[in-house]
């Protein structure tokens, strides 16, 4: 017999502050993605909500937390269809505002549809934060949120949302695994690096560019470092022993040359 995956984990709570990982909503098909509840002092934010497959489960599962008029935000570290294809129907549903890179924020329109612009009171654009280059601070209740860097990490407007109270960065595809089950923590890392290996090397821009996001990180208090895909890495230790590897990964364009742009012939 297979257990049945954990829905949700709880990563953190105080009290007042909590932080949720949804990391089984949808099976099938689509690649395995995690989405994420802050809730502070009963103000709510959701990081990378996913598309049409996650809306109905995760609103099923947020309302086991919060109520979807407690919620301020919904937060995208990029575009890609798995992170915010959803947007329509928070628009339509809740109040919340979308939080996203400036340079993604006009193509989000192409996003709506009918069934949005029929229902949706107002201007939508007013609904809309645009992240500047250099990350942003958001509050949320007693707390913030804050929006990091992360270009080209991988997509070219690229953030990731650190949480100064539970001290967790939630780390958009950097750190991505393709794990079996997602909620099961990494119990050796060594063994865990083939399960990020050819994803950073595909998806990562250059090794240049990790090194500076690594520098960065660094210099942040980090307990738990939360990827969108697969597992987390949970405790200092584990967070420097991803950093010390990605460090030194050679990635994007380091591995590319001639042979990647030769004309096809058949």
């Amino acid at each position: 017999m297979v257990a049945e995956r954990t829905t949700s984990q709880i990563l953190f709570d105080n009290g007042t502050h909590r932080c949720i990982r949804f990391s089984s909503l949808v099976h099938g098909e689509g690649v395995q993605a995690n989405q994420f509840l802050i809730i502070d002092q009963n103000r709510a934010a959701v990081i990378d909500p996913g598309g049409d497959l996650t809306y109905m489960p995760l609103t099923m599962e947020l309302n086991k937390y919060t109520r979807l008029e407690n919620l301020d935000y919904v937060m995208a570290s990029h575009q890609d269809p798995d992170i915010i294809t959803s947007m329509p129907r928070w628009l339509v549903y809740t109040s919340a505002k979308v939080v996203a890179s400036k340079l993604w924020a006009r193509f989000l329109p192409h996003l709506s549809s009918n069934f949005m612009s029929d229902r949706m009171k107002g201007n939508w654009l007013d609904r809309l934060i645009e992240l500047p280059d250099a990350g942003q601070v958001i509050p949320l209740g007693q707390s913030t949120i804050i929006a990091v860097p992360g270009h080209f990490l991988h997509s070219v407007g690229n953030f990731q949302f650190y949480d100064p109270v539970a001290k967790i960065l939630f780390s958009g595809d950097m750190g991505a695994s393709m794990v079996e089950d997602a909620a099961l923590p990494i119990d050796n890392f060594t063994h865990h690096i083939a399960n990020m290996k050819g994803f950073h090397q595909r998806y990562m821009c250059s090794n240049r560019v990790v090194r500076l996001w690594v520098n960065m990180v660094r210099q942040m208090d980090i307990e738990m470092l939360v990827p969108q895909h697969g597992a987390a890495f949970i405790g200092k230790e584990q967070v420097e022993q991803f950093l010390d590897w990605i460090e030194n990964l050679a990635c994007g364009i380091d591995l590319m040359d001639e042979s990647n742009f030769s004309y096809p012939v058949k």
